[in-house]
This record gives C-alpha cells, sequence and structure tokens, in this order.
C-alpha cells in the first residue's frame, strides 16, 4: 500500500514524528541542506541580477537520490523542515529537487513535536512562504559576497586560511573594542565606610552604610579622607532619622526564546551557546518516555518571540492552581511584549506540556538536558503565575558630632507572598551582593549605639570581557544577527583563532586585534554596528514582501565593490608577532603560515632567514616511560591534529587523541580525551586497548555508535 512520505531535516526527529503518524506516513531525513551555493568558487551571478548557482552538495548525492525514489511512490509529499527562513529555504531547495518526482508537493510546519501539533499540520498544509525563502537567499549570498570578496584579501595581506563575514567580524569587532577599554583602563581609589550599630537593649548588632558627609554624597578618594571621617563617626551620636516599610511586587520574566536561554545557560550551567542549543535540539526533536514512546518535550528553540499559545497558557494555569492554589495565577491571562523587529511566526521557547515536569522526565534525560529542562519548564510556569509580593523596609540613620554630621542608610526585605518565586528565580552576570544582616524592630528618633566602624578601599574595575552570554545579550540588543546565528557565529570565531576563552570571557588574540584592525581601516561599514543591524532589518522587510531581495542586494554591492578596489591596493601586508626573538640575530619572530600550517620566521627576512617551528603545548606532560617532555600539538600533512612530545627524535610519543594527565586506575596507561558529537559529551578513555575498566575500548564504541565520536 502506497504511503505518503514526510521530509523532516534530523533523523532523530524522523524517528520520533514516524513513530506518532504510523504505518500510513513513511519519513526521511534530508540531514540538513540538500543544495547550496558551490564550494569552490563564488557562486553568485553578480551581472545576472546576483543569481545564485545552487547545486547538490557531494555528500548528499545519495540522500537526494533516496529521497527522490521515496518522492515516486508516495501518495503525497509533505516538507517538514524547521518553522524559520532557513527550514522554509531547505523545504524549497527540496520541492525544487524533487518537482516531477512527487504527485503532490505541501509544505508543512509545526511548533513543537507532539501528536497534535504533527496531526494539524497535516491537515493544514500550505504553498511555499516565498518571501521567507527569498530572506534566506538574500542573507546566503550577502554572506557569500562578503566572506569570498574579503577573504582572498586577509589570506595575502595578513595569512592563509582566514575569513571575514558579516556577523562575525562585527562579533570580533565588539570583543576587540572591550579589549582596548579593558587595557586602557586606570583604576581609581575610591572608599566605603560601614557601620554596626546595635539598639541600646540588643546584643547583637546590624550593618549600615554611608551615604552622605556633612550633606553631600559621600565621596572618599584616599586613606587619609577615610580615616578622618572614621574616627569622626566614633565620636558621633547616632539615632534613627526615618524608617520607610514599602511592599514592592516583582513581575515574573516572559518565557525563553533563543538568546535568553543561551544567556542562561552560560550562567547558571557554564553551558557554551553550541552546548545549549545541541540539548535544547535534542528536547525539540524526541526524547523516549518509555511506553509513551518518542516525544518533543519543548517547543522549537530558534525564535525571537515571547508570544504563547492559548492552550499553553490554559494548561499552565490549571497546573499551577492545582499544585499551588488559586492565588498562584494572576486574574488575566499574561502576555508580553515582542520586541521591535522579532520574527513572531512561532512561538516562546516552552515545555510542549507542562504535566511533564522535570521530576518526572528525569528517569528519561541526561544530567545535561534535565538542567536544561528544568530551567525552561520554570521559567515557562513562573511567566503565567502571579506576582511576588517583597516587604523592603528602609531606614536612614543620623550620626552628628559638633560640626560633623553624616547619613547612614540599611534596608532589609522579607517575602509576603512567593508568587512565580515558588518555581524559578532568575540569576545575572553581576557578582552576588554581600549579604547584609537583618534588621531589628526600628523607629524614628530611636538613639543607637556604635559597635563598629570599618572603612574599605576599593578600586573601580575594567568593563569586564564578553563571556559567552552577554556576548549574546549585545548582539541581541544591537540588532546583530538572529537567534539561528548566535552559536554558529562564536564557534566560527574561536576556531578561526580571533578569539579565545580565558577562563569563561572571551579575549581577542594577536591574530584577531590585526585582522579586525584591517577590517576597519578598511572595510569600515561591514563591520559598522549600525549598518549591520539595519541590513537585518531590510531582511526583514524582504520576508514581509516589503522588499525586493534582489535589488537589496544590488544596493549593498555597488558601494561594497568599491570599497573593494581601494582596499585591494591600499592594504599592507599585516605581521603577527610571536613574543619570541630570533635566536639568530635578535629581531622579533612572526607567525607566518605556510603549506603545512603555522611557522615562525625572522623579521629580518631575506637578511636573516630563521624560521622554526611554532610549538603548542597542550599542557600535558609526555606519558612515554621515562620521559618528562611535553606535549605538544601538530598538523599531519594532510592538515589532521595530532599530538606528540616536544623531545622527538629522543621521544617517539605520538596519539591522535589529546593526551589527559589523568591515569588509568586499572593498567596505568594514560587516559584521552574523546568528545561524543551528538551530545558534545568529553568523557576520558583509556588508551590501552586491552584495559578492562569502566572506561574501555568496548565501552567507548558502544557510545560512538550510539552517538558519533570526532576522530
Amino acid at each position: 500500500m502506497a504511503k505518503s512520505l514526510v521530509i523532516v531535516e534530523s533523523p532523530a526527529k524522523a524517528k520520533t514524528i514516524e513513530k506518532i503518524l504510523g504505518k500510513d506516513f513513511q519519513v526521511k531525513a534530508s540531514t540538513g541542506h540538500v543544495r547550496d551555493l558551490p564550494k569552490k568558487g563564488l557562486g553568485v551571478e553578480v551581472r545576472k541580477n546576483f543569481s545564485p548557482k545552487y547545486e547538490v552538495l557531494p555528500e548528499k548525492t545519495n540522500v537526494v537520490e533516496e529521497l527522490k525514489e521515496a518522492a515516486r511512490s508516495a501518495v503525497s509529499v509533505f516538507l517538514a523542515p524547521d518553522p524559520d527562513r532557513e527550514g522554509e529555504a531547505i523545504a524549497w531547495h527540496l520541492a525544487q529537487i524533487l518537482e516531477g518526482e512527487a504527485k503532490s508537493l505541501q509544505r508543512i510546519e509545526f511548533n513543537e513535536i507532539t501528536k497534535d501539533a504533527i496531526l494539524n499540520a497535516i491537515k493544514s498544509p500550505r504553498e511555499i512562504d516565498q518571501n521567507r525563502v527569498d530572506a534566506q537567499q538574500a542573507r546566503r549570498v550577502l554572506d557569500r559576497l562578503v566572506g569570498y570578496k574579503i577573504s582572498p584579501l586577509l589570506w595575502y595581506k595578513v595569512r592563509r586560511g582566514l575569513s571575514a563575514g558579516r556577523v562575525q567580524s562585527v562579533a570580533v569587532r565588539l570583543i576587540c573594542d572591550r579589549e582596548e577599554e579593558v587595557l586602557a583602563f586606570v583604576p581609581k581609589e575610591y572608599w566605603s565606610i560601614s557601620a554596626s550599630l546595635q539598639k541600646a537593649t540588643a546584643k547583637t548588632a546590624f550593618s549600615t552604610e554611608v551615604a552622605q558627609l556633612n550633606g553631600k554624597k559621600i565621596d572618599i578618594g584616599n586613606q587619609a579622607a577615610a580615616e578622618k571621617a572614621v574616627d569622626s563617626l566614633q565620636d558621633a551620636a547616632f539615632s534613627v532619622k526615618k524608617v520607610t516599610p514599602k511592599e514592592q511586587k516583582r513581575q515574573p520574566s516572559p518565557p525563553y526564546i533563543t538568546s535568553t536561554l543561551q544567556q542562561e545557560g552560560s550562567r547558571r550551567y557554564g553551558f557554551s551557546v553550541k552546548r545549549t542549543m545541541a540539548l535544547a535540539q535534542q528536547l525539540y526533536e524526541g526524547i523516549e518516555l518509555g511506553t509513551e514512546g518518542p516525544v518533543g518535550l519543548i517547543t522549537y528553540m530558534r525564535t525571537d518571540s515571547v508570544r504563547v499559545a492559548q492552550e499553553a497558557q490554559d494548561e499552565a494555569r490549571g497546573f499551577v492552581t492545582e499544585r499551588y492554589g488559586k492565588d498562584y495565577i494572576p486574574a488575566q491571562k499574561r502576555t508580553y511584549p515582542t520586541k521591535k523587529g522579532a520574527q513572531d511566526a512561532h512561538e516562546a521557547i516552552r515545555p510542549s506540556s507542562v504535566v511533564r515536569t522535570p521530576e518526572s522526565m528525569k528517569p528519561f534525560l541526561t544530567p545535561d538536558q534535565n538542567k536544561l529542562y528544568r530551567l525552561i519548564w520554570e521559567r515557562f510556569l513562573a511567566s503565567q503565575m502571579a506576582n511576588a509580593v517583597i516587604k523592603v523596609i528602609s531606614v536612614e540613620i543620623d550620626a552628628k558630632h559638633e560640626d560633623f554630621s553624616a547619613l547612614l542608610r540599611a534596608a532589609d526585605s522579607k517575602v509576603v507572598f512567593p508568587g512565580f518565586q515558588a518555581v524559578y528565580t532568575e540569576v545575572t552576570d553581576e557578582e552576588e551582593v554581600e549579604k547584609k544582616s537583618k534588621l531589628p524592630e526600628l523607629t524614628a528618633g530611636e538613639a543607637l549605639k556604635l559597635k563598629e566602624v570599618l572603612p574599605k578601599q576599593h578600586f573601580t574595575q575594567a568593563p569586564p570581557r564578553f563571556t559567552e552570554a552577554s556576548l549574546v545579550k549585545t548582539l541581541e540588543e544591537k540588532g546583530i544577527g538572529r537567534p539561528s546565528t548566535y552559536a554558529p557565529t562564536i564557534s566560527t570565531i574561536i576556531d578561526r583563532g580571533y578569539v579565545e576563552r580565558e577562563a569563561k570571557t572571551l579575549k581577542p588574540t594577536e591574530l584577531g586585534l590585526q585582522v579586525n584592525e584591517q577590517l576597519v581601516q578598511h572595510f569600515p561599514t561591514i563591520v559598522d554596528i549600525g549598518f549591520t543591524a539595519d541590513l537585518e532589518n531590510k531582511l526583514d522587510a524582504v520576508e514581509a514582501g516589503e522588499q525586493e531581495w534582489q535589488k537589496l542586494i544590488a544596493a549593498f554591492y555597488k558601494p561594497f565593490q568599491e570599497t573593494l578596489k581601494i582596499a585591494a591596493k591600499e592594504m599592507k601586508p599585516v605581521a603577527i608577532p610571536s613574543g619570541e626573538n630570533c635566536e639568530t640575530c635578535g629581531q622579533p619572530l612572526l607567525i607566518k603560515t605556510g603549506r603545512f600550517g603555522e611557522f615562525l620566521a625572522c623579521s629580518g627576512y631575506p637578511e636573516c632567514k630563521t624560521t622554526k617551528p611554532l610549538i603548542k603545548k597542550l599542557g600535558v606532560t609526555c606519558r612515554a616511560p621515562e620521559c618528562t617532555g611535553d606535549i605538544i600539538i601538530k598538523r599531519s600533512r594532510t592538515g589532521k591534529t595530532f599530538y606528540a612530545c616536544s623531545r622527538y627524535p629522543e621521544c617517539t610519543f605520538t596519539s591522535w587523541d589529546p593526551p589527559t594527565e589523568q591515569v588509568c586506575p586499572k593498567c596505568s596507561s594514560f587516559m584521552v580525551q574523546k568528545r561524543a558529537t551528538k551530545t558534545g559529551r568529553t568523557f576520558l578513555l583509556c588508551s590501552n586497548v586491552e584495559c578492562k575498566n569502566i572506561l574501555n575500548v568496548k565501552a567507548a564504541k558502544k557510545e560512538e555508535e550510539a552517538e558519533g565520536v570526532e576522530k
């Protein structure tokens, strides 16, 4: 019996949907894009109205043939890639390839992979949204023009293997600009003064902060001034000036969108943006829930809309009423304003059903999946709950002595009604404020005793380097890129060597600073934040049908081409200093790139032709017997990374996997680091193939088969 064919992007999603739809449907995966611009050459016919020259990706030839064969025998074909621009473009490319092969081609989309959502989508197919496709085409062509036109200049003027990008180059600029602020910052000394005070009859003290001295805001810049203020406070009389009780209502935050989820994953658990998105993808595509089968636990994770479906609101309100009581739901359903320019095609990120609590899902999820699911579940449920009510007591205290006066302040808060905080509380990038002691009952005019005065020296702090979370927040606030671009952008600038992670922060490398300097000087428009944000708005206009995509490209390309011509003439070769000096002549050694990767060469060339390998240490001692050399990172003639001892040829130790300092508890062999490509999880594997402990090769192979391991 002939079946209907559903084509999705990922095999995991295909597996989930096939179990939902049953025997009358066949579900296959395109495994992402099947057509794209060619890998070699520009692939855009500039003189023919910027017409893109698409071709089937070489690695997808078999997939395409398989889809064609399935389409020929299908009753109808439903194209079901993700519900965004990229997904719409994939559906369009599939339609182009399958035209003439299938009896019927229809587009369907769903925001969550649940039975109701899938069946409703099948009942309501639609035509492909050409405006959305054109917006993606415009973005792809723009990125290709920028990348293929600027990158060769960087190869020639800086070093091989570099690239520029419409969004990535702006991200690098933000990080470089922040680094300049950090390096230029001059700390300024200042002092704060706190005082421990007691009620006349009390045994315990409470803490206060000096806010004013002699009627002016406290501004103490050195130790002498601080000591003078302390001496005056020692002799002062203290009394309560004013006690102000106040009730504050705190509203919950809206449900997560892509950027806020990425930020929270980083802040709470130290997840990279890439890791957060990988986990969210797994939760969206489907998790096996025992007898219930595979279920998508969250809605689509690439969104910048905070809109929530009415059915989801109703379910949340019912759940809150049952678990916490009627007082915990607001009188009216909560809605949140979506920021200007956001794509409102689908909802905020939420659980597909709040009935599936984090506790009930825990047995089916990995620890990291459960962490992220809990965040999404709690944030969504809280977003539909009542305000928290906080009682805040603020106290002002006078200190007087002869011609000296000071105003001290203290505050205390108490939760009167937890509201949404019974489920979820936010964390921020800022450091935790030092906890203050609880305030006793105080009344205006009441005299207080001084127990202790504590001066404290401070220095103003440089602006912090970006973390992945704060960079995503800044990109979003400035309108750079879209939710789907943040994770690949950060991965790219790190992989290219423009930026490196230092602790949890992002720091530009010397290469990143040099490339950014060239782009700012010669391509100021490309790395201009306002220009890039305006281009994003124009892409949105294409999607809305308000702008023709080829006209948008033409308006961009003409001035860009003129800038390219000038840059090709004026950009001078850049040397990347290594920080080392030549052993032959003492001049600085420069980092250069050759056929087999990077090496060091004397800046005195051609007078001095000294060269030497560029040694990158892994930070691990060689594990060969009786060897104390360092493990260094090297590249083979084919460009593949491997690890070797720095004492070669005396020591011939090599490994394809990065060795670690950890020793196998059973056989004393060294452990190597592996990474599962599907989950991103890093694990250790004993290097001894005959070892039978918990991290033996057999167990690793099972994980490789299930998840795939980077070799």
